[in-house]
């Protein structure tokens, strides 16, 4: 049987939230962001990002340079080092992840 992962670290890079529509299930939230995933029905929506590569990273990070600098006293915002430490094995294990959510969710659409 597959092994449940209750916790993984995602990636997310925003300074907004959204409150979850009504009947909806959140699934996943963090210690600074309420609401990072919610289900409804089929549908998915997420606050996070669990398809990242290396080379969106290392763009978002050179990209958002001065938003992280203007930020970087918020608890929520992570050190440009920070992010790319270990990114690897981060990203392996966040691509795991993906695959089970993506897999989990695609099997309950309709197939026409």
């Amino acid at each position: 049987m597959a092994r449940q992962t209750r916790s993984f670290l995602s990636f997310h890079w925003h300074g907004e939230t959204f409150s979850i529509p009504p009947g909806a299930t959140r699934i996943l939230e963090n210690a600074h962001c309420e609401n990072q995933e919610f289900a409804l029905g089929v549908h998915l929506g997420m606050q996070c990002h669990v398809e990242m590569t290396e080379e969106l990273i290392r763009s978002w990070v050179e990209g958002g340079a001065s938003e992280m600098k203007a930020s970087e006293k918020s608890p929520g915002v992570q050190k440009p080092q920070d992010i790319e430490k270990d990114m690897q094995r981060r990203l392996d294990a966040l691509h795991e992840v993906a695959n089970r959510l993506y897999d989990r969710w695609t099997a309950n659409l309709r197939k026409d």
